[in-house]
């Protein structure tokens, strides 16, 4: 007995970037994945099936990353992926060719973000430009991150 062998399947780097979920323990406000995307649960609602059917969860989700509304139908007993999300304020330290140099209260600089587009990048472009200490609120799930906020730093604790 002793001298069998053990093969042990290993996973990949994405097996921790989500975690099963019962269908019918997903909440409005949450996240999900539908189609292999990290969503917020915007409505969800349950339909009653027939005599011997499942009830059924109809989910409408925002892309946490494209704003792309993505629904999904699912019986209430089956589990679903949910992403880990993680939110993080960084000091905002430079604007350089349409990514952001940021550093964490570690002093560590991470500078793989890009610069939001639209009307959320040209007001950070403003403030920064003004001279302003700002904080950047970075979201990241599933190996990806993007700037979803922003507010000026408190000022005096320098």
């Amino acid at each position: 007995m002793a001298d069998e062998e053990h093969t042990f399947e290993t996973a990949n780097a994405g097996a921790a970037l989500t975690f099963p979920m019962q269908c019918s323990a997903l909440r409005k406000g949450g996240h999900v994945c539908i189609k292999s995307r990290p969503c917020k649960i915007v409505d969800m609602s349950t339909s009653k099936t027939g005599k011997h059917g499942h009830a059924k969860v109809h989910l409408v989700a925002i892309d946490i990353f494209t704003n792309k509304k993505l629904e999904d139908l699912s019986p209430s007993t089956h589990n679903m992926e949910v992403p880990h999300v993680y939110r993080t304020e960084f000091q905002l330290i430079d604007i350089d060719d349409g990514f952001l140099s940021l550093m964490n209260g570690d002093g560590d600089l991470k500078d793989d973000v890009r610069a939001p587009e639209g009307e959320l990048g040209d007001k950070i472009q403003a403030d920064f430009d003004a001279g302003k200490d700002l904080l950047v609120t970075i979201i990241s799930s599933m190996g990806e991150e993007a700037a979803i906020s922003y507010k000026e730093a408190p000022k005096g604790n320098n």
